[in-house]
């Protein structure tokens, strides 16, 4: 018995959103593309739509106008899910904190952070610097008080604060209900 090839997928792969990403990155115009590939501005926008397929031939042409290549149109998308409490605790040396992290662990350009502080709770009476060129810090609950060498912020429930994280810095819960914070910091620290 000869084996029956398989019966091909009948999702339809969409890379119009992937094409007008790539123009939009190099900041051109539907206009532009259409007068270097000799494509009809009209056809590039069905195109972009995913209301029309291209032939291979001027796929070719717009991925070589595009610097990209025909392949990582049909990639399967990065996607890391991190289910609600599964993240790894972690420990940034806050005391009476408890630190999850929320992005993907090989995620190297940035780190999302939940940190659950109890009343009292703080970063050290000593300033610290972070190795982040950027560090954002967001109170989601409770109020905080972020101290640098120069001036200090309060911050409560919907504030935000960025700064550079090489800047020697220290916080402290204030009141006595704790807070909930969000800490973005980019690069990551580190990832696994």
């Amino acid at each position: 018995m000869r084996p029956m090839p398989l019966e091909p997928n009948s999702r339809r792969v969409a890379i119009g959103s992937r094409l007008r990403a790539a123009r939009q990155a190099q900041q051109l115009t539907i206009d532009e593309v259409a007068r270097v590939t000799g494509l009809t501005k009209g056809f590039l926008s069905r195109v972009e739509r995913d209301m029309t397929s291209p032939s291979v031939s001027s796929l070719i042409t717009l991925c070589d106008v595009l610097s990209i290549s025909v392949g990582s149109l049909f990639e399967a998308p990065d996607v890391q899910f991190v289910p609600a409490g599964t993240g790894p605790r972690i420990n940034l040396g806050g005391v009476d904190t408890e630190e999850r992290l929320l992005s993907a662990r090989g995620e190297s350009k940035v780190q999302v952070i939940r940190s659950v502080i109890q009343p009292g709770g703080h970063g050290g009476d000593e300033l610290y610097a972070v190795a982040a060129e950027v560090d954002v810090l967001h109170v989601l609950s409770g109020t905080m008080q972020v101290r640098f060498s120069d001036q200090d912020w309060e911050l409560g429930p919907g504030d935000s604060l960025t700064f550079n994280g090489h800047e020697p810095h220290s916080w402290r819960t204030l009141g006595d209900a704790g807070a909930e914070v969000i800490w973005v910091l980019a690069p990551a620290l580190w990832s696994a």
